[in-house]
């Protein structure tokens, strides 16, 4: 299947930009990650996400699942399992790991959706 590929323009801009806080995420209370070096992607008017670095999120909260999908900005995605104290939530956590030119800093990093986790930044 071909697959449309969009560059972030004045329509869609995208920028990615080193956070300079402490960014911690927990989950069930417990830390999941923690780092100084995460980046913050805008795009167009959605909120900010916050890309962790994959080496700064604990190894045990994470489970790869077979989910997929396809941004035309980013590039393909694939997703985690959070596991918790509480138990596994499916594919709350995502990463590109091939990312499309214009947001490539985000490789190597993981995205968490802000409804599983608490996100604080220092």
């Amino acid at each position: 299947m071909e697959r449309t590929v969009k560059t972030p323009g004045p329509d869609h801009p995208i920028t990615v930009e080193p956070n300079p806080s402490r960014v911690v995420v927990r989950a069930g209370g417990r830390v999941v990650a923690d780092t100084t070096r995460a980046l913050t992607l805008r795009e167009s008017s959605y909120p900010a996400v916050q890309y962790i670095p994959l080496d700064d999120v604990e190894p045990t909260a994470l489970e790869p699942t077979d989910s997929r999908t396809y941004c035309p900005y980013k590039g393909d995605a694939s997703y985690y399992s959070l596991v918790t104290a509480d138990g596994t939530v499916a594919d709350a956590v995502w990463t590109y790991d091939k990312p499309y030119d214009a947001v490539s800093p985000i490789a190597g990093h993981v995205a968490f959706y802000p409804e599983h986790v608490e996100l604080s930044e220092a």
